[in-house]
């Protein structure tokens, strides 16, 4: 089945019209490489052919870039050569990677030198390589539409733009404003890529197509800029070059500030852009394929290709929603509780057209907590009649009688067993028949309860993160007695409102909580032990997490952890085990620290809105009498890293994680977990199993039992197993 359609007219305009079969969005794969090459062959031997138009047959966009579920074989390619402790071994595995990297590269550039003027019909949403494709072109006119999205983003998924775009964009833009696109992953509008002459024209979509075709007969000799003689670049480059020189040392600084140097893409994409600037293009290029072929080979590459990006795709598109459910997306829903969780679910589900009853112990509550989505929207700048429709679909109110015909009910009240029992025996009488009931806690275990429903079928745990408008993950909670079209129903809920769902068995904590609580609790270990608070921030920030764990907690709320304790307390009786972290955290509250909503936690938070510090006297008055660590960075670090990957194995031994995939997007969405690992699970299997064993067993023999490897693990490490290679091998039988 070919993918590019061609059309000669009597001016001999050739337009090559890119159509993937059986695909919602053209991407670069194997088959359009191969229709492609074909395509320029006959351009260069058909004397008919007078001129080229590109674009695409899809009303979804021009294309979106490579097939990046198709590059399995190609990430990582040079780990097991390197491995082997042998460069020499190396090289020819490399050598080999750098061609197949060029070969697109190679291919783009053919275009571009065909001999004869190629234009780009841009009628909508270009990324990637299907931007890369157009700046091949020696002529762009894009659809004049705002909402059209031209961009460079694979820095977001641990590679970057390898078919020319970090020389072409550079050469059209100039250095600086490239590279702010190139190392965020910026996309652009129409009208910003016309200012930057990133295109050179815009149309109305119905006329995009024809302009292209008038230039490619009106310029039958056009060449690239930077195939003409004298080019010369927009801002200048060199380093004798002031402008130049100090935009590559800002940028140094600011990767180093941004990445922490644990990300290879970035580093490897500005070296790419510093040589290839000063070098003519076909060497640019060159240069450019090499540092692409050392990111691939690389696991990171690989890893966060399958979580950021194939592993997202698929759980969004329902990887674990049971298949014989028929699809039941609610039409009205019923928060129980307007405080900051409840109003912001409330809100995204307004947002996606979902009609809201959302209910608070009195009217005013209720009142104020939809003042809340009216008060983001008007941050926002939302349009008013988008903002009124919103607010029509948000009806507060205290009397439970007013959640009749509510398809699914969410109870978002305090984490108090007896509070969440008494708000849901209220609210049953009111479901739609065929309904399901769902609480967001992020503790407390859902088959505890569902002993307050009854109907335990229908109740299940959908766990919203906040801010819910802003985090990206939602966590499904399957108690032991849930049945099939409740996970269904709460998928579909999921999908509506847009967010990511990974689906886990019950638990305390689940996954996330109880895994990410491992981090702070952690962090806590080392403040009673005498680390520096400093210290032990710093390092936490500097291995890859979005912020310290004592930040964290602050943000959370001293009051929620010990109130939490106190509640795993009570559940847990004779087999409570008191911690350190806990200690800290039993501390802080007696001194009235409650965590930035309180003004003063760990962190002191001026009440001029200055800049937050660590409270000063911290380390003294939480740490053991006499206790002073002299912890290296890298002790730190491992500490904190460790105990998160071995709760994570915990879950997936005991069953409350069923897919490695889970875990990953678990981690990295829900609380931050070093992204360029790919997760967890990603990061063990690269690690090697028996090597985390190892660490493992010598931390636990240096702090504690809470290091020791399950089971699971030691099983792996003796077979060789893998996370993903175990995940792989179930799908199969």
């Amino acid at each position: 089945m070919t993918t590019l359609h061609d059309s000669l007219d009597a001016d001999g305009i050739l337009t090559l019209t890119i159509d993937l079969p059986g695909q919602s969005m053209n991407v670069i794969n194997a088959d359009f490489t191969t229709d492609l090459a074909a395509a320029i062959a006959r351009i260069k031997s058909d004397e008919a052919v007078k001129g080229v138009v590109i674009t695409s047959g899809k009303a979804s966009g021009f294309m979106a870039g490579a097939d990046l579920k198709g590059m399995g074989g190609l990430v990582g390619g040079g780990r097991a050569e390197a491995s082997e402790g042998s460069r020499e071994a190396a090289k020819p595995r490399m050598a080999a990677l750098f061609e197949q990297v060029y070969q697109l590269n190679k291919l783009f550039r053919d275009l571009e030198t065909c001999g004869k003027p190629v234009a780009a019909a841009i009628n909508g949403l270009a990324l990637g390589g299907g931007l890369e494709l157009a700046l091949a072109c020696h002529y762009r006119i894009c659809v004049d539409n705002p909402k059209v999205q031209l961009g460079l983003p694979e820095v977001l998924v641990g590679l970057f733009p390898g078919a020319g775009g970090t020389q072409r964009l550079p050469r059209l833009m100039g250095v600086q404003p490239a590279l702010m696109y190139l190392t965020q992953g910026k996309s652009m509008s129409p009208q910003e890529a016309l200012g930057f002459k990133v295109v050179n024209e815009l149309a109305p979509a119905d006329q995009v197509v024809a302009r292209a075709k008038v230039w490619a007969k009106a310029n039958p000799k056009a060449v690239a800029p930077w195939d003409e003689k004298g080019f010369k670049f927009p801002g200048g480059v060199g380093a004798m070059n002031p402008g130049f020189a100090q935009t590559f040392m800002a940028g140094t600084a600011i990767l180093a500030k941004t990445t922490n140097h644990n990300m290879n893409a970035p580093i490897a994409m500005l070296s790419a852009v510093y040589e290839g600037t000063q070098l003519p293009i076909d060497t640019a290029l060159r240069v450019e394929s090499k540092y692409l072929a050392k990111v691939v080979a690389d696991p990171q590459a690989g890893n966060m290709i399958r979580s950021l990006f194939v592993s997202k795709q698929a759980a969004e598109k329902g990887a674990r929603r049971p298949k014989d459910v028929p699809p039941a997306p609610p039409k009205k829903i019923a928060m129980l509780g307007a405080g900051l969780m409840g109003a912001g679910v409330a809100m995204v589900a307004a947002q996606a057209g979902i009609e809201v009853v959302l209910l608070d112990r009195d009217q005013a509550a209720a009142e104020k907590g939809k003042a809340y989505t009216a008060e983001r929207l008007a941050k926002k700048r939302t349009d008013a009649a988008k903002t009124e429709a919103v607010l029509g679909r948000i009806y507060p109110t205290a009397d439970y009688a007013d959640l009749a015909g509510c398809d699914l009910i969410i109870e978002a009240v305090f984490e108090d067993r007896a509070i969440k029992a008494d708000v849901t025996r209220k609210a049953e009488p009111q479901l739609r028949p065929g309904g399901i009931m769902a609480s967001n806690t992020s503790t407390l275990p859902i088959t505890g309860l569902a002993t307050a429903w009854s109907k335990p079928a229908n109740f299940i745990g959908i766990h919203f993160f906040s801010p819910v408008e802003k985090m990206p993950l939602v966590e499904i909670i399957v108690g032991k007695e849930t049945g099939p079209a409740a996970i269904a129903k709460a998928l579909d809920f999921v999908a509506a409102v847009r967010k990511t769902p990974i689906v886990v068995n019950d638990s305390r904590g689940f996954y996330t909580s109880r895994c990410f609580g491992t981090y702070v609790q952690e962090g806590l270990a080392l403040l009673s032990e005498g680390v520096s608070p400093a210290l032990i921030e710093n390092v936490g920030k500097q291995m890859g997490m979005p912020v310290g764990p004592l930040a964290v907690n602050d943000e959370v709320g001293l009051d929620l952890s010990y109130k939490i304790a106190k509640q795993t307390q009570a559940d847990l009786g004779d087999a409570y085990r008191p911690t350190a972290s806990e200690a800290v955290i039993a501390t802080m509250n007696e001194l009235g620290r409650y965590g930035r909503k309180g003004g003063k936690g760990f962190y002191v938070y001026p009440e001029d809105g200055g800049r937050k510090y660590l409270w000063p006297e911290l380390q003294a008055t939480v740490a053991a009498p006499g206790e002073h660590s002299d912890a290296t960075p890298e002790a730190i670090r491992e500490r904190l890293l460790y105990r998160q990957l071995v709760e994570c194995a915990r879950c997936f031994g005991e069953g409350v994680l069923e897919t490695p995939e889970d875990g990953d997007l678990g981690a990295i969405f829900g609380w931050g977990f070093m992204p360029f690992t790919g997760g967890p699970f990603s990061h063990m299997d690269t690690v090697a199993i028996a090597q985390v064993v190892a660490i493992l067993d010598g931390l636990t023999e240096r702090h504690g039992e809470r290091f020791a490897p399950p089971q699971l693990l030691r099983d792996m490490a003796a077979t060789g197993e893998t996370f993903y290679g175990r995940a792989a091998m179930k799908q199969a039988a």
